[in-house]
């Protein structure tokens, strides 16, 4: 059975949603070089296939693998999402729980589903980072401190704001405040 370079780096650019230019900028070469390969015009030597897969990156050794790599996930049951903290400490007590959907690999968004029990606190310290970031309060409620404002947020309510601001969030209330968040580009 012959192997189909062209087509097999074709359909593995395309699953990791790069332009043949951004496989070509990200592997050193140019994107006429990519154009060759994807129809078989051109057959690469085992040094140049190396380093085109460098901009994926893959070894050679998954290129011609008879499995195609599994599909990009779109969609994520709760049990799919990715635990971004340890659970220490006694349920209730102040803890913050961050489980992010998705991998980051390739993703400038990061979407996190954030618990904050009562007590719970991102420190003293304002947290300040080169992002945007904005969520929407689920259930509970609890309070944001973006620069000198602090505002007391509750189910419905949302937020958006550049992170690069001094910000901090608390729960100084009885019950779980949960938030649906998104930042980009990723922080945590």
């Amino acid at each position: 059975m012959d192997f189909d370079v062209g087509a097999r780096l074709r359909a593995i650019r395309e699953q990791n949603g790069l332009s043949q230019r951004q496989l070509a900028q990200r592997a050193g070469v140019t994107n006429g070089t990519i154009s060759l390969i994807e129809q078989n015009r051109n057959s690469p030597s085992v040094a140049s296939l190396r380093k085109v897969l460098q901009g994926i990156p893959m070894s050679l050794a998954e290129f011609f693998s008879t499995e195609m790599p599994p599909r990009e996930k779109i969609v994520f049951k709760p049990s799919d999402l990715v635990q971004l903290t340890t659970e220490i400490g006694k349920a209730g007590k102040g803890r913050v729980l961050y489980r992010q959907v998705g991998d980051l690999r390739n993703r400038t968004l990061q979407i996190l589903h954030e618990t904050y029990e009562p007590g719970a606190d991102t420190g003293r310290t304002m947290l300040q980072h080169a992002s945007e970031e904005g969520g929407i309060v689920i259930s509970g409620r609890f309070e944001l401190t973006v620069g000198d404002q602090k505002d007391i947020l509750e189910p419905g309510d949302s937020y958006l704001f550049d992170s690069r601001q001094p910000h901090r969030f608390r729960n100084p209330f009885d019950e779980p405040c949960v938030i649906i968040s998104a930042c980009t580009p990723p922080y945590l």
